[in-house]
């Protein structure tokens, strides 16, 4: 489908959207939500309106598919849908909208304030564990020849869609921007949620969106990305192979799963100090519980440290592949061959 065939509408679906969107309030929420996540609480507080009527205008803009809802334990987060026709029109609505409405302007410089508040409560987080997270990075080779071999190995052609597991800070979601056109952190700790939200608010990343999640059952459809991260979070899993079968679910047929983890190591203090439940992974394990999953290992690199301190730690990068459109692909060749043509 192209992207004149995707912006096209029915009748009454135009009427819809139009009807939904031609009204203040819900304007208003629509310029906000397109800025990224929010809470009801959150938009009661910018628009100084009661909670009961955010919920009956968002419950609005939900019902045609304007904006998406999502549940993050007791609190429910809301943001304009990425696809479709009818948020493409809402997009060029708001894009009509003159810079300096009073109103709307107004609504921005309350969520830059409370976007700030925000990042302060996440960064008060990062930095009571900021000394944990820095001893284990003195373990390993530093965290940009770690990236850099990332993006060499993941390339440079674009994808439609990443989910990143155990986001964590969100580095991941910034470090791929430039390739990705949908993304989805997710995590099971909202201290972490938090300082992700503030670092993609500070980045300006607004194509993606973080998400509260067991990682052994996701919340979302599966089949639906292109490419799936797991960085640095299978060491801390009793069962990283039930986590393996989860993330290859959310694979479209011949999508990619990256893996960023510890080779096998004998640092045995880092299971009470740091929580960590593995001490690396062997190749033949990985390659096996990639294999169990449907997937087939296509590239490995191992990042060691320099010198040959037994205190230190390898990292290794694997990424694997779908097999799905593989076996698709060559079966009609199969069965030609079956049939003696």
């Amino acid at each position: 489908m192209g992207m004149a065939e995707q912006r096209e509408l029915s009748l009454d679906a135009l009427v819809d959207v139009l009807k939904a969107a031609g009204e203040p309030t819900r304007m208003r929420l629509l310029a906000l939500l397109a800025a990224g996540d929010l809470t009801v609480t959150d938009l009661t507080e910018i628009l100084g309106q009661s909670q009961p009527r955010i919920s009956r205008h968002l419950k609005l803009l939900a019902e045609v598919e304007l904006v998406d809802r999502y549940q993050e334990g007791a609190w429910a987060y809301f943001r304009l849908r990425q696809d479709g026709a009818r948020v493409a029109l809402v997009r060029a609505m708001l894009a009509s909208a003159t810079a300096d409405d009073a109103v709307l302007s107004r609504d921005a410089s309350r969520l830059v304030t409370l976007k700030k508040a925000r990042a302060e409560k996440a960064q008060a987080y990062f930095s009571r564990n900021a000394a944990g997270w820095d001893e284990l990075r003195r373990l390993h080779v530093s965290e940009r020849d770690v990236e850099t071999a990332l993006r060499d190995m993941v390339g440079d052609e674009p994808v439609e869609s990443l989910l990143d597991l155990g986001t964590g800070t969100g580095r991941i979601l910034q470090l791929f921007e430039g390739l990705y056109r949908r993304g989805i952190g997710i995590d099971a700790s909202r201290d972490m949620l938090a300082v992700a939200r503030s670092n993609l608010d500070r980045a300006g990343i607004t194509k993606a969106s973080i998400r509260h999640g067991d990682i052994f059952n996701l919340p979302l459809d599966g089949h639906a990305f292109d490419l799936v991260t797991i960085h640095q979070v299978l060491h801390f899993l009793e069962q990283p192979e039930a986590a393996i079968a989860e993330a290859a679910r959310m694979l479209t047929p011949g999508g990619r799963l990256v893996i960023i983890d510890f080779a096998p190591h004998g640092l045995e203090h880092l299971r009470d100090e740091h929580a960590h439940a593995r001490l690396g992974f062997s190749h033949q394990a990985m390659t096996d519980w990639l294999a169990k999953a449907g997937l087939a290992l296509e590239k490995t690199t191992d990042l060691s440290p320099e010198g040959t301190d037994e205190g230190k730690l390898t990292v290794t990068i694997w990424l694997a592949r779908d097999q799905r459109a593989v076996e698709e692909s060559e079966a009609p060749h199969q069965r030609m061959q079956a049939g003696g043509i």
